[in-house]
């Protein structure tokens, strides 16, 4: 304490450097009878200096050439956690140890708790400034540097009081644009327990009342003043910070939310007010981002999350005002957030309700989509180089993840791993193919913030929100997805792939994505048959040609494919090329179609046994007790597999359920609503029962099935299951056992064996990564919506016929008529399935081509790329008549 201190604070004891023996005794100064208002000011005091010597413990003076052992800028001193600093600074105010005056670089960080004992220690202040210097001081507020809930409503009520509120403004303005004052502000304070205080108090039975209150008065200052102990990230080291967050579960923060929200609720209504926010935000944002850049601020002080907990609060974000400028920049700087405080936010946000959520996930989407309209992105200018949305989407990316945490999760029940490792393919990626060295070679990638979490979206069985509403549709619209694939592939740092946020993505986006991926690695495996052709003067085949007659198409295409996978199973991703005998048919893509949907038709023709159909749900399931084989199985899960590579579409029916387990998910109770409604049902029901089931349901751990030939089979799903009755008490237990056997354990052979199959083609695919369970199934059976309104909008016209020509407008007046039967045909005669494509028939790029004058000729059609030939018939009634002729009996393949 300078002089001036001294005559200023005339109740402060003198300090340990005007002492020339060492110390002197406190009580000797003090006079024999003090009255109420002397011990008072004494007290307050006392909690000052308490205050100074804890500060100067835990954050030092500043000066590196300090040689004080009880400062923390002095070389050599031991850091101390709060409690420790706290019974330090006691015994050193009890022994009159040395006071460092606060060095020049470090008066700001003083300066934030001194003004907050300034307010609570007046009497220490100066006592010959008058009434009016004081209401002065208080007007101007130029001593705020954080702010508390509090200090809020004190300053809002003296400018309402005016009817001025520069004051306010001036305020928010200094404290919002300010990095450090933003993270000292709306801490959370905890009041203190007796053991604690006792713990700070130490074990001096001896003190006096004095000195015990002075030491309450300190823990409760050092707890409040807590901010400004890392007041500045990049001065402070933020030692005290860092013990701070060290106290806090990792899902919480040391800011109040509540307080927050409670002032931004009563500021957010005055328009002066709100500009000082935004205002204020365009200033914060480039420092910010600077700090997290260079400065590697967070590592030092994991309070300085706050700051952006506090600016998420503000619910006026996704204002116009923001969108240009302010909102922007600060998304560029939350990006800059290293992967622990991005998981960190994900956990905290995780506890946020519905509403709180989908005001984030619409804050970023409004900056997004307002990016993307106001500008014009194409092949050269691309969506990828733009800042603004790269920044926005990285950060929804952490609202995506904190609304799966949210979300109704399912961590428990996993499929195991396949026993045997699925043989790595040969296939070069595109990094080998631009001359670099290969990465990823285990697998498909797994999102970096997804592993720091510890979860993955398939463990979410409902989320908090729909994920529906994170696909941003006009960003979809002008995405480049071959330059974004290759950025995905590459893995640059200075491009980013919007396929590393596949929430933000429809389907039809990630399976164009899903299509680049695949045709690489089949270029890569005809390149690598090449190379090995031209080395060992072996002539191979660079595509997987299958060659089968229609009447023994099982027998020819799982033989043939059997041989593949126990030969060489990369040769399953090469392109599929199908011949049928005694067909001229060349396939670009149709005679494929054809031949996975009379594959499809085979397999789960229920005379073969491999799968059970159920009537009332029209889905078919893995047959329990089926004669035939693993292998059997394993080749189902390849035609599938091929089909999704190949860009087929298959008529395939399961149960949700098949592709979560595809997924790697087991099925459990709920799984059952769908694949076997009825047992879901019977189940729900004995879960709900109000009376005593044991008495009057009479059931035990023992369950019986059916086979093929309507035998019983018992099962028991405990040992000694038949003994065992089910209870009140033990009825959960039994629901999740019987859906445990029903969904996996009596499928477990056949199950395997079909999802190895499927891996062996996809193992190496982005699938996972990119879509969800409901998602492959859109993939693989193509959706289910027939919008023949939708395919006439995009429909294309050649050979001479143009959307108003007559013909066309019969021909769709005709298809329109159709029943929900021909019209399938229609399809599965046009394009060579009867299913629409990702997306719907809007998707479908379908082409009537002119086929001649009027004739008896029925239409034909090139199923490999969708085109109808039409002959320019003479009447509606001959179109209607002919059309209808050609869908009915259309089989095979020929030469035109």
């Amino acid at each position: 304490m300078n002089s001036d201190e001294k005559e200023d604070c005339e109740c402060a004891p003198p300090q340990a450097e005007t002492s020339p023996a060492g110390g002197l005794d406190r009580d000797y100064e003090e006079p024999e009878v003090e009255n109420p208002e002397a011990s008072r000011m004494k007290r307050a005091a006392a909690k000052h200096l308490i205050e100074r010597y804890y500060h100067q413990l835990t954050e030092g003076c500043g000066n590196e050439s300090c040689s004080n052992p009880w400062c923390a800028s002095s070389v050599g001193f031991s850091r101390m956690d709060n409690n420790a600093a706290a019974v330090k600074a006691l015994e050193l105010y009890k022994v009159n140890a040395k006071l460092c005056d606060p060095h020049p670089s470090k008066k700001g960080t003083a300066s934030a708790y001194l003004e907050s004992s300034a307010h609570s220690n007046s009497a220490c202040s100066n006592r010959k400034m008058n009434h009016k210097d004081v209401n002065s001081v208080r007007d101007n507020f130029k001593d705020v540097i954080y702010l508390t809930e509090e200090k809020v409503y004190e300053i809002l009520d003296i400018c309402g009081e005016k009817e001025d509120y520069s004051p306010l403004i001036r305020v928010i303005g200094r404290v919002f644009s300010s990095a450090e004052g933003l993270v000292q502000s709306f801490r959370r304070s905890k009041p203190h327990t007796k053991e604690e205080l006792k713990s700070l108090q130490g074990k001096d039975e001896d003190k006096d009342e004095d000195e015990k209150e002075a030491a309450a008065c300190s823990a409760t200052a050092m707890e409040d003043d807590s901010p400004a102990s890392s007041s500045s990230s990049r001065l402070g080291e933020g030692s005290s910070g860092e013990n701070d967050v060290q106290k806090l579960a990792p899902d919480e923060v040391s800011v109040d939310i509540e307080a927050v929200r409670r002032v931004y609720e009563r500021l957010l209504s005055n328009e002066k007010i709100e500009a000082a926010f935004l205002n204020a935000l365009v200033y914060l944002s480039p420092n910010v981002e600077c700090d997290l850049t260079y400065h590697n601020v967070y590592s030092r002080d994991p309070n300085y999350l706050n700051l952006f907990v506090i600016v998420m609060e503000n619910s006026n974000l996704h204002s116009p005002e923001y969108l240009e400028i302010a909102l922007p920049q600060f998304c560029k700087a939350m990006s800059k957030l290293p992967l622990a405080a991005q998981a960190k936010l994900a956990r905290l946000w995780s506890h946020y309700s519905a509403e709180q959520i989908r005001r984030m996930v619409e804050t970023f989407q409004q900056l997004i989509t307002y990016k993307v309209i106001s500008n014009e992105f194409n092949s050269r200018n691309l969506v990828n180089d733009d800042d603004a949305v790269v920044a926005a989407t990285k950060c929804l990316k952490i609202v995506y993840y904190a609304n799966v945490l949210g979300g109704d999760l399912d961590m428990e029940h996993n499929e195991e791993e396949d026993e045997e490792p699925i043989p790595e393919s040969s296939e070069l990626t595109l990094q080998e193919l631009l001359g670099e060295e290969r990465r990823n070679k285990k697998g498909p990638r797994v999102d970096p913030l997804e592993t720091e979490l510890g979860i993955r979206t398939n463990d979410c069985r409902r989320p908090l929100i729909p994920f529906e509403e994170f696909v941003n549709e006009p960003l979809n619209e002008v995405l480049e997805m071959d330059k974004d694939y290759t950025f995905f592939k590459v893995e640059t740092e200075n491009k980013f792939s919007f396929m590393t946020c596949p929430f933000i993505l429809n389907a039809v986006t990630k399976n164009l994505g899903l299509y680049y991926d695949n045709r690489i690695r089949m270029y890569s495996e005809r390149r690598i048959t090449v190379l090995y052709s031209l080395v060992q003067g072996q002539q191979l085949n660079p595509y997987l040609r299958l060659k089968v007659r229609r009447d023994h198409i099982i027998d020819d295409a799982l033989v043939r494919l059997e041989m593949i996978a126990m030969e060489n199973p990369a040769d399953l991703k090469k392109q599929l090329y199908v011949e049928f005998e005694g067909e001229q048919g060349v396939d670009e893509g149709g005679v494929s179609k054809e031949f996975f949907q009379l594959v499809v038709e085979e397999i789960f023709n229920p005379d073969i046994g491999m799968f059970t159909y159920d009537e009332r749900t029209k889905l078919f399931w893995f047959n329990p007790s089926s004669f035939e084989n693993e292998g059997q199985y394993t080749l189902i899960g390849i035609v599938l597999g091929l089909a999704i590579y190949n860009n087929c579409i298959l008529d395939v029916h399961f149960p949700m359920v098949v592709y979560r387990k595809l997924m790697g998910k087991k099925g459990t109770f709920r799984d059952l609503a769908d694949a076997n409604p009825v047992l879901y049902q019977s189940l729900k029901e004995l879960l709900e029962y109000e009376g005593s089931v044991e008495e009057d349901m009479m059931i035990t751990f023992q369950i019986s099935q059916t086979d093929l030939f309507g035998n019983p089979l018992m099962y028991d799903l405990r040992e000694n299951g038949d003994k065992i009755p089910v209870t009140n008490e033990n009825r959960k237990e039994f629901v999740a056992q019987y859906a445990e056997y029903m969904l996996n354990k009596s499928v477990e052979k056949q199950f395997k064996a079909f999802r190895r199959g499927f891996h062996m083609v996809t193992n190496e695919s982005p699938l996972k990564y990119l879509f969800r369970p409901e998602e492959i199934e859109l993939l693989i059976c193509g959706s289910r919506n027939l919008d023949f309104l939708a395919l006439e909008e995009t429909t294309e016209y050649d050979g001479g016929y143009n959307r108003d020509s007559r013909i066309i407008k019969e021909f769709w007046e005709t298809l329109h008529s159709f029943g929900e039967e021909q019209k399938r045909l229609f399809l599965q005669f046009t394009t060579g399935t009867d299913r629409a494509p990702v997306g719907g028939l809007g998707k479908l790029k379908m082409i009537i081509a002119k086929n001649g004058p009027d004739t008896d000729r029925l239409p034909t059609s090139h199923t490999c790329f969708n085109v109808l030939l039409l002959p320019e018939y003479s009447s509606k009634e001959k179109l209607r008549e002919r059309l209808l002729k050609a869908i009915t009996y259309a089989k095979g393949f020929g030469m035109l």
